[in-house]
């Protein structure tokens, strides 16, 4: 029997089709770019817990996939007789194959053993993670590891990076040995029904449901969407968004219901029963009179604003957190009493923390009066963080805040279309307003994952001098985009007339 590896026993416990289609068909894989920032991010932090629980270098570290898996599971059985630490130290047994994130020498009441330490990227434990860490330690006791203890580390989002290549304190442990241990018979089930599913010809039958968007997004969406023969509504309840009653949520998610027509109207809050008229229907709603009164008061001039920002889960910057929110763009435009537009922006890729002089920039940028349009919440977010960060500039940063007005508000309560599919993002509800302000006909930065890789990239030392300006072009591109879709909008729901420029 061939062994499975943890990640593809947690794939068949998730869904049998997954695991089938990655060991017959990876031909129809799509990797996402968040899944693919997802997995560097992971192989970084796996780097740097080699420097936190071996400061010393006395152990040894070991690639899979560039060693062979299997010369690594031999390979660990010499290293665990020596008694040093191993990085991704590879264990076989009872069907299964996995890698240790960690392993430590322990002595417990004078017998030796092992200390097994499972490294995650994120904030905080996630049950996944914890089948994660079962899988390891079964697989590794049945290979005959001595293993005292178990625990799952994650990332620390209050701690603040010293600076100097430090990151002693970026992770923090749970442990998980007593719940990891007691899991043996189910893991066991796991491992067998992934190996049925190994074993058949054919692909399985599963219909699409919440395993293809959790705990993340299958990448085989795409191919099972294509797939997909049941009758699907011309009116799905997905587009029902956001926080939802609990009778809604029994009609749903348990009694199964996905039809939006098949939904009664006393179950919806005054918001879903619009989308539902409206998309029945098909047809557009606007309070245009209620949107022009809501604004009538902010006079011109006026401005609109965007960030671009980015949230490390391992700080490169002396003084900041892990997922801290760190600006590094904005875009302006202003627009004046005559109707008059112009624009100013400000973009930092010297590689140094950006936020200061950022700050500055923007207090300089906005002056002292004009109302600043923004869309969401989001913007005020960063002003009040920016505000919080450097208390110099606490007073005009905090001005800026007070002088924001949000047009997602706006949207929200005066504005629908069908298109829009239950969501007031920008991106739902521009397309219907103003289509010619597309993002897919921008280059490779569309959308704010993208600007997010974008600025890494840009930063890198080792990025081109030729490839960062490319960056440059495209991270300016897409901001401006945002806040020429601002301008738009406000166009909207004002009634006003096309624009100088």
């Amino acid at each position: 029997m061939q062994a499975l590896s943890k990640s593809r026993i947690i794939d068949a416990h998730l869904c049998p089709k997954r695991l089938w289609l990655k060991l017959y068909r990876r031909d129809l894989e799509e990797t996402s770019m968040e899944a693919q920032a997802r997995f560097d991010v992971g192989t970084h932090v796996g780097e740097l817990a080699q420097q936190i629980y071996d400061p010393k270098g006395k152990g040894v570290a070991y690639v899979p996939r560039e060693e062979g898996y299997d010369k690594v599971v031999a390979l660990t059985v010499e290293q665990l007789k020596r008694g040093k630490p191993i990085f991704e130290a590879g264990f076989k047994a009872a069907g299964g194959l996995a890698y240790a994130d960690v392993m430590l020498p322990v002595r417990r009441r004078g017998q030796a053993g092992w200390r097994m330490v499972e490294v995650k990227s994120s904030a905080s434990i996630k049950d996944t993670q914890k089948d994660d860490l079962a899988i390891q330690a079964y697989v590794a006791r049945a290979a005959g590891v001595q293993l005292h203890a178990v625990a799952l580390a994650h990332i620390d989002s209050t701690w603040v990076y010293p600076g100097g290549g430090d990151y002693a304190g970026l992770l923090v442990e749970v442990d998980q040995t007593e719940e990891a241990f007691d899991r043996g018979e189910e893991v066991t089930n796991w491992i067998a029904k992934a190996h049925a599913v190994a074993a058949k010809r054919k692909e399985p039958v599963v219909a699409m449901g919440n395993q293809c968007k959790q705990p993340y997004e299958c990448a085989f969406m795409t191919y099972c969407q294509s797939q997909d023969t049941s009758k699907a509504p011309k009116h799905s309840v997905d587009c029902l968004r956001g926080p939802r009653n609990n009778a809604l949520i029994e009609l749903i998610e348990v009694q199964g219901v996905n039809d939006l027509r098949k939904v009664p109207n006393d179950l919806l809050n005054a918001t879903h029963l619009r989308v539902k008229t409206h998309t029945l229907a098909n047809t557009a709603f606007f309070d245009a009179d209620a949107a022009t009164a809501a604004l009538a008061s902010h006079k011109l001039p006026a401005l609109f604003l965007d960030f671009e920002t980015i949230n490390l889960a391992v700080p490169i910057w002396k003084g900041t957190r892990p997922f801290q929110i760190i600006p590094f763009q904005f875009s302006l435009h202003r627009l004046n009493r005559s109707g008059r537009l112009s624009h100013q922006e400000y973009l930092d890729l010297s590689g140094k923390e950006p936020a200061h002089q950022l700050a500055l920039a923007l207090d300089d940028y906005c002056g002292e009066r004009s109302p600043i349009f923004i869309y969401s919440k989001f913007e005020s977010t960063v002003v009040k963080q920016l505000a919080e960060r450097f208390p110099k500039l606490a007073r005009p940063l905090l001005a800026i805040d007070a002088r924001l007005i949000d047009l997602q508000a706006i949207a929200k309560q005066h504005y629908y279309h069908p298109q829009q599919q239950g969501s007031w993002s920008l991106k739902a509800v521009l397309p219907t307003i103003a289509p010619e302000l597309r993002y897919d006909n921008l280059d490779e930065v569309q959308e704010g994952g993208m600007a997010m890789a974008a600025f890494r990239e840009a930063i890198h030392p080792e990025t081109p001098t030729e490839r960062k300006a490319e960056l440059e072009r495209q991270l300016r591109a897409y901001c401006q985009r945002d806040t020429e879709a601002l301008v738009r909008l406000w166009q909207h729901f004002t009634g006003r007339a096309a624009l100088a420029r």
